[in-house]
């Protein structure tokens, strides 16, 4: 019991070691890790591709004006309902709607001596009140965007905000593209040594965050040296970043909303909203053994 208090005191009490690296900045000898007591080739592979965006965000305001704060926010309310009414019929999976409401009062007003009108900003003086309903709509389904904003436009709020587009990729565009990556570093480690008259053998260590490549041993460690132009590759149709906004599979058209006459006033509105193509890219360190 006492050889175990001894230990835990020791523990607990001695000072703690510091972790430092293998070599500093610009030192003379580097050593070299594990990987390299044999002759390697580390390999770099880099890849990028481009898929349309899957998700756009945008909003509306309503506006009501009356003297009674109540009434205003019920006017504010009233002209939001049968829009959200409209836009829930889509599907909760496709739309996501967001609303608050912003209350703002509005005071009697006097004239200075030099003519300009300011107003009386004092609780007593409150004339009317101005109540905004926001509504936020988010898109996760890019076929249903234009049935969206076209319903939006058609119930003729006060403004309409700009569509902000973004991309969420899947988990299988993502396990692609890092395949990809992987892929590219066997390509590239393959070309340089046989164009070296060597003979490529299995690989010691994959490294997909590609921190290993980056690592120039030889100029002293930790120092960093700039990756090569990353190329080009082109999904496959089966697959897909998250949400059926993929040409080549449309989604099945959209169930009417509940409300005709809303329904009947987008089908007028003429939009078109185009999705922008965004960049992915990946890397992957691949080590391999050089065979005599």
């Amino acid at each position: 019991m006492k050889r175990a208090l001894v230990a835990a005191a020791l523990l607990i009490g001695g000072p703690a070691v510091a972790q430092v690296p293998p070599a500093e900045l610009g030192q003379r000898f580097v050593p070299a890790p594990w990987w390299m007591r044999e002759p390697v080739v580390a390999s770099l592979g880099e890849v990028r591709t481009e898929v349309p965006a899957n998700r756009a965000s945008f909003s509306a305001q309503f506006s009501a004006v009356e003297h009674d704060v109540t009434a205003a926010s019920n006017a504010a309310a009233k002209r939001v309902r049968e829009l959200d009414q409209s836009l829930r019929a889509l599907g909760a999976e496709r739309v996501q709607l967001t609303t608050t409401f912003r209350t703002r009062p509005l005071y009697d007003q006097y004239r200075e001596k030099d003519g300009k009108l300011v107003d009386n900003e004092r609780a007593d003086k409150i004339d009317r009140y101005e109540v905004t309903a926001v509504l936020s709509v988010a898109v996760r389904d890019m076929a249903v965007l234009e049935r969206a904003y076209r319903t939006v436009v058609a119930a003729k709020p006060t403004s309409i905000a700009q569509v902000y587009f973004s991309l969420e990729p899947d988990n299988a565009t993502k396990t692609w593209l890092q395949g990809e990556a992987a892929k590219d570093a066997l390509h590239r480690a393959r070309l340089s040594v046989e164009a070296s008259g060597g003979r490529l053998g299995a690989p010691k260590i994959v490294d997909l965050s590609g921190g290993v490549c980056q690592t120039q041993v030889f100029a002293g460690w930790p120092s960093y040296v700039g990756g090569s132009q990353p190329t080009d590759v082109e999904r496959p149709n089966d697959i897909r970043v998250s949400g059926r906004m993929m040409m080549a599979a449309p989604a099945p058209p959209p169930p009417p909303p509940p409300a005709p006459s809303l329904d009947q006033a987008a089908e007028t509105v003429q939009i078109t909203l185009q999705p922008p193509m965004e960049r992915l890219q990946a890397s992957a360190c691949v080590v391999y053994a050089l065979l005599p």
